[in-house]
C-alpha cells in the first residue's frame, strides 16, 4: 500500500497595499521543489538538481511582494482571463461588442490592467497517494476588465512522484465569454543567476507560426517555419536565431511569437516542446492539450527590479514557453475558438517533466 506524501505547507509572504495577506506554499516531490504564492498563483521558485545533484531555482521571480507589484513581466503567474493579446481591446460575440481593459498600449494583454496575475487566489493543499499539490480558486465577476460573464476558475498544480509539474485549468461561466488561461513561468535551466539563455537548446513541435504586425497582433496568416529563424523542429541553440535579420524578429525585439502545434487541440497532453541546458544537463519537456505555444525570450525583462538571488534580469536572461490558444482568437474566426458558453467547462492541461543528461 502506497503511503500518502506530506501535504504542502504555507507561510506568510507579505501584504498587498490594501492589507490583504499573501501566503507562500511549499511542496516537494520526485526531486522538484515548488514555492507558490497566493498572489497570482505565482510560481516563485521551482528547484531542480543538475546532472551532479546540485539544486538551483530554474524559474525567475522576486524575493518579496514589492518586486512582483513593481514588475510588468508577469513572472511565474497564472494569466487570465485571456493570455496574450486581444487587438484594440475589443471583440464581438453573438452580435455584441465588448470593450476590454488596455494598459500601456492599444491592445489588451494578459487579461488587462488587473488580470489574474494581480489577484489573491484562494489556495488549498492536498496529498493524494504519491501526488502532492495545490487547488487554486478564483471568481471573476461579470464585466471584470470588460469581459462578459461571471467566471469561476479552478487551477490544480500537481507534483508527481516522478517530479513532474502538472497544471490543470478549469473554468465555467454564466454567459458567453472568451477564456485563454496559461502559466507565465520564465525559465533559466542554468539557474536563476545563470545569465542569458542563448545557449539553451530548444525544439518545438510546430511547423507553422502565426506572424504578427508591428503591434504583435496576428495577421491571420499561418506561416511555415522552414527556412526561417523560427524553425525549431530539430533542437538547436536559441542565440543564433536572435541575430537573424528577420522582420518578425524586429517587430518583437526577438522571439515573442505563437507556434501552431502540429498536434492541434488534444484530449490529453501531447509533446509540444523540449528545452535543454548543456552545462547543467537539465532538460524540460512540455506536453499540453493546447493548440499553440508562445515562445518569448525574456523581452519584458528590463533589469529595473532586483530578482531573487539579488540578480537584475535583463532581456534574454529567461524564456517563456506558454501553452495556450492563439493570440487574438476572438477576432480571428479561422483560429481555434476560445468561446466558452454556459453549461460548458473550459479545460486545459500542461505537464512539465524534468530530467538531466
Amino acid at each position: 500500500m502506497t503511503l500518502p506524501h506530506p501535504p504542502p505547507v504555507s507561510e506568510p509572504f507579505g501584504r498587498l497595499p490594501d492589507g490583504t495577506r499573501v501566503r507562500r506554499w511549499w511542496l516537494e516531490n520526485g526531486g522538484t521543489r515548488l514555492a507558490v504564492l497566493s498572489l497570482g498563483g505565482i510560481v516563485q521558485r521551482l528547484e531542480r538538481p543538475d546532472r551532479n545533484g546540485r539544486r538551483a531555482n530554474v524559474s525567475l521571480g522576486f524575493d518579496d511582494i514589492d518586486g512582483y507589484l513593481a514588475s510588468a513581466a508577469y513572472l511565474g503567474a497564472l494569466v487570465g482571463r485571456y493570455g496574450n493579446r486581444i487587438a484594440r481591446g475589443r471583440f464581438d460575440l453573438d452580435g455584441e461588442r465588448h470593450f476590454l481593459s488596455v494598459a500601456g498600449g492599444e491592445h489588451t494583454l494578459h487579461g488587462g490592467a488587473l488580470g489574474f496575475d494581480r489577484r489573491n487566489w484562494t489556495v488549498h493543499g492536498f496529498a493524494r497517494g504519491t501526488d502532492v499539490g495545490l487547488v487554486l480558486t478564483l471568481t471573476s465577476p461579470h464585466g471584470d476588465m470588460g469581459f462578459p460573464g461571471t467566471l469561476g476558475v479552478r487551477v490544480v498544480y500537481t507534483l508527481t512522484e516522478q517530479g513532474d509539474w502538472r497544471i490543470d485549468h478549469h473554468a465555467e461561466t454564466d454567459r458567453p465569454t472568451v477564456v485563454n488561461l496559461t502559466s507565465h513561468v520564465c525559465w533559466n535551466l542554468a539557474g536563476e543567476t545563470g545569465g542569458p539563455v542563448h545557449g539553451h537548446e530548444l525544439s518545438l513541435a510546430g511547423s507553422r507560426t502565426t506572424p504578427v504586425d508591428a503591434g504583435l497582433i496576428p495577421t491571420g496568416r499561418l506561416a511555415p517555419v522552414a527556412g526561417t529563424p523560427f524553425d525549431f523542429r530539430t533542437a538547436r541553440a536559441i542565440g543564433p536565431g536572435l541575430a537573424a535579420d528577420d522582420p518578425q524578429l524586429r517587430h518583437a525585439g526577438g522571439y515573442d511569437h505563437n507556434w501552431v502545434l502540429d498536434k492541434g487541440v488534444t484530449a490529453v497532453p501531447e509533446p509540444a516542446a523540449t528545452l535543454y541546458e548543456p552545462v547543467s544537463g537539465r532538460m524540460l519537456r512540455i506536453a499540453t492539450t493546447e493548440p499553440g505555444l508562445q515562445f518569448s525570450c525574456g523581452n519584458l525583462l528590463d533589469g529595473a527590479s532586483a530578482g531573487s538571488g539579488s540578480r537584475h534580469d535583463r532581456r534574454g536572461d529567461g524564456l517563456c514557453l506558454e501553452t495556450q490558444h492563439f493570440p487574438d482568437s476572438p477576432n480571428q474566426p479561422e483560429f481555434p475558438s476560445t468561446v466558452l458558453r454556459p453549461g460548458e467547462t473550459y479545460r486545459s492541461s500542461t505537464v512539465h517533466s524534468f530530467t538531466t543528461l
